[in-house]
Formats: structure tokens, sequence, C-alpha cells
């Protein structure tokens, strides 16, 4: 039962704190239409491209229309968590969260139904790619319905704003740039996809507050934490090879294996250093620092 309407309570709303300014910037930087977006020349430049092109941008968009409506349907138990914790704040910033990943799974679908693109795309999910969205994701994040300890809400961090956003997400980002902009092609993906990557950009931010959070009130957690993105390390390099291995090196939109596989350890790397510093932090530090200490955009 609730007790208090923190609102109306001497304290009110925290304001400086990091979750409310994230939830003051998406409402800035997040308000954007993906109906708005003109994909008439994608869908020529699409025509354009050879079979072994567009079977490799459409393995991409395929993973990431799955990947946006996943995120979107297994969000939720870690809101209530929060909710229930009485983060009112952060519960705040989370129901941005929620709306853009609905937006992002639209957006996808606008651009497969511009490109008349309708048969399953499930075809091209692979066997690592299944691993972590049909079976890893969902099941740690509905967990939490059932157990809402530090770890498993770190645990649902983790995979979901470690890995999955601040991994796969930001390579994937990478991958499209790297095949379609050296090339002038399909600029109204490349638009959308600017949009996503600042919007992910504050989802990735609140996931490493959270996590720095948490491990500021338990530093044991750093550990498990640590631990548990080596576990996934492994399945990001098979999904990477797994997506590059049909790849023609002569046509002028693949993508460089190497460079992509480097980014990728980028990314791992510098998640583990921003957790890293939470030990060194109290909780109200982490709440008044930059909101580009967590790399927001």
């Amino acid at each position: 039962m609730r007790n208090q309407v923190v609102t109306t309570s001497p304290s009110g709303l925290r304001k400086d704190t990091l979750p409310y300014r994230l939830y003051e910037k998406a409402k800035r930087l997040g308000i954007w239409n993906p109906r708005d977006l003109d994909f008439s020349r994608d869908k020529e430049d699409w025509l354009t491209m050879t079979d072994d092109q567009r079977a490799g941008i459409l393995r991409l968009i395929s993973q990431f229309q799955a990947g946006e409506e996943a995120v979107t349907v297994d969000l939720l138990p870690l809101i209530m968590v929060i909710a229930s914790e009485g983060r009112l704040e952060e519960e705040m910033f989370l129901t941005t969260f929620l709306f853009e990943e609905a937006k992002h799974t639209e957006f996808f679908r606008l651009l497969l139904d511009a490109l008349d693109i309708h048969e399953d795309l499930s075809v091209h999910h692979a066997p690592t790619y299944r691993k972590i969205f049909y079976e890893i994701l969902p099941e740690t994040m509905q967990r939490l319905k059932h157990d809402s300890s530090p770890k498993a809400v770190a645990d649902a961090s983790v995979v979901y704003n470690m890995f999955v956003e601040g991994m796969l997400a930001e390579t994937g980002y990478y991958s499209f740039y790297q095949s379609l902009e050296k090339v002038g092609k399909m600029p109204g993906l490349l638009e959308g996809i600017g949009y996503l990557k600042r919007d992910e950009s504050r989802h990735i931010g609140y996931g490493t507050f959270l996590l720095q959070r948490l491990i500021c009130e338990d530093p044991s957690l750093y550990e498990y934490v640590e631990q548990r993105l080596g576990e996934l390390l492994p399945l990001a390099i098979a999904l990477n090879q797994e997506g590059l291995q049909d790849r023609d090196e002569s046509d002028p939109m693949a993508v460089d294996a190497d460079s992509v596989m480097q980014f990728s350890m980028k990314q791992f790397q510098l998640r583990l250093e921003k957790l890293q510093r939470a030990k060194d932090r109290t909780v109200e530090e982490l709440y008044r620092m930059p909101e580009e200490a967590f790399g927001v955009l």
C-alpha cells in the first residue's frame, strides 16, 4: 500500500538527479516520429542493389526489427521493480524509455513496409541470435517478476543495457553506417538510425547509472557484473562471425570484419571501465554526475 505521495511531500521531485535529467532530455530529443521519415530514396536504392547486398542489409534489418520488439516487450518487469522501490524519477525516465523502444519497433516495420517486404524474416536469425533474443533476454527480464533482488536487477541491466544495447545494437549501428553511408544509399534508414542511436545513448546511460548505483550500494556485485559480461562476450563474437561469414570483400557495401570486431570489443571494454568507477563513488555523487559522463548524446 502506498504510504506517501512523493510529489506532495516536502522533498518533491529530485530535479537535479541524473534520472530526472535524462527524463528532461528525452522530452526534448525523443519526440521524433518514424512516420515523418522519407523512405522513397531507400526504395529506389533497394531496387538497384544486388541480391547479395539486399540479403546482407535485410539480415541486419530483420535482427533489429525482432530485437526492438523484444526489448519493448521485455522492459516492463524492470519498470515494475523500480516503481515498487519508490524511485519515482527513475520510473519517470523509464516511461520515455519504453515509449522510445516502441517507436524503434515501428520504425523498422515502416521501413520494411516501404520496401514491400512482408515475408517471415526469422529465417535470418542465426543460432546465436536466437539464443540471445529468444532465450537469454526474455528469461532474464521475466525473472524480475518473482525475484527483485539487487543481483537479479543487476543481471537484467547487464543483459539488457550493457550487452544487448551497449554492445550488440551499437555494433549493428556501426555496421549500417559502414555498409550504406560510404556508398550513399538508403538515407531514410540512416536518418532513423541516427535518432535511434541518440535514444539508445540515454537508455545505456541509465543502465550504466543503475548498475553503478547497485554496485555503490553493494560493492560485491561488481565481481558478479564483470563475470556476467565475460560470459556474454563470446555470444557477441559469435554473432558477429555469423553475420559476416558470407560477405564478399570486393563488394563496395561489404563491411570490414576486423573493424566490426574491434568496435564490438571496444564497446565491451568501455562498459566495464564505466562500471569500475562506481567502486570509488557514492550514490549521491552518481545522482549529480553529468549525462556526458555516462555517454549520453
